[in-house]
């Protein structure tokens, strides 16, 4: 058996998507690298998983390949799941997702399949980051976010991640020279102002594009989209106990009888 760390990589934009092919490529120089990843591109999923339908498993790495790859017909979540229970012959030391083509800052987290699969891995027990780019666009260059990105999964490789913890890293687009370091943030207040652009097909059903503009309401110089905004890569921790501990004080004060 190999001695060398096991990794689990994963993603939501779908296995050949230029963010994961850096990613293999920087773990590879850390571990022994296996990739599970959806078949086809998942933004936008959260945590859902596959309940009504069957999954489909396609090897897709070829014979002399340094990594195994697999292809799942499945959302982020169900990739990793079925990788820990179908794929790996050993717990993987750390599972890393991405990278993202896009945002996963402030509220972005919670509708993220970036984020969903490195938060079904700490719900296993497993180290887990989700890494993401500030660019949208299919040719993102990620070549600046490598060396970072590596440092990071050292660290956590070396120190471990604290049980029930996902770490939610996102990167500036910017060249590695005016990329500033790495700040340990909070997430900041902020969220979508939505509204649907209403059309019509050429029968004449209605249909809708939803569209939005993000509004940050935090002005901290402690949030991730501070950091960022400055030129920072931003690391914020999160867990998946969604519990709100300081308000269960004031709810047991409210009448049940």
């Amino acid at each position: 058996m190999s001695k060398k760390p096991l990794i689990l990589v994963t993603n939501d934009d779908g296995i050949t998507a230029p963010g994961i092919l850096a990613l293999i490529e920087v773990m590879e120089t850390l571990g022994d690298v296996v990739v599970v990843a959806p078949d086809s591109p998942q933004s936008g999923m959260g945590h859902a998983i596959t309940l009504n339908n069957v999954l489909h498993l396609d090897k897709v790495s070829k014979k002399g390949d340094k990594t195994l790859k697999y292809s799942c017909s499945g959302t982020p979540a169900d990739c990793v799941k079925i990788a820990i229970n179908e794929v790996l012959d050993r717990r993987p030391d750390l599972c890393v997702s991405g990278i993202n083509h896009g945002s996963n800052s402030s509220i972005n987290v919670i509708y993220s399949g970036t984020m969903s699969a490195a938060i079904e891995a700490g719900i296993e027990g497993i180290p887990a980051i989700g890494f993401s780019l500030l660019d949208y666009k299919w040719d993102a260059d990620f070549e600046a976010s490598k060396k970072y990105i590596k440092q990071i999964a050292k660290n956590a490789l070396q120190h471990g991640i604290a049980d029930g913890m996902i770490l939610n890293v996102n990167i500036p687009a910017l060249k590695e020279k005016e990329l500033k370091g790495i700040k340990v943030c909070r997430q900041a207040r902020a969220n979508w102002k939505e509204k649907f652009d209403k059309r019509q097909t050429p029968q004449g059903r209605d249909y809708y594009w939803l569209t939005g503009e993000f509004v940050n309401y935090d002005n901290g110089t402690d949030t991730d989209e501070y950091a960022l905004s400055e030129g920072y890569i931003s690391v914020v921790p999160v867990h998946y106990d969604l519990t709100a501990h300081h308000y269960m004080q004031e709810l047991n004060t409210w009448q049940f009888e």
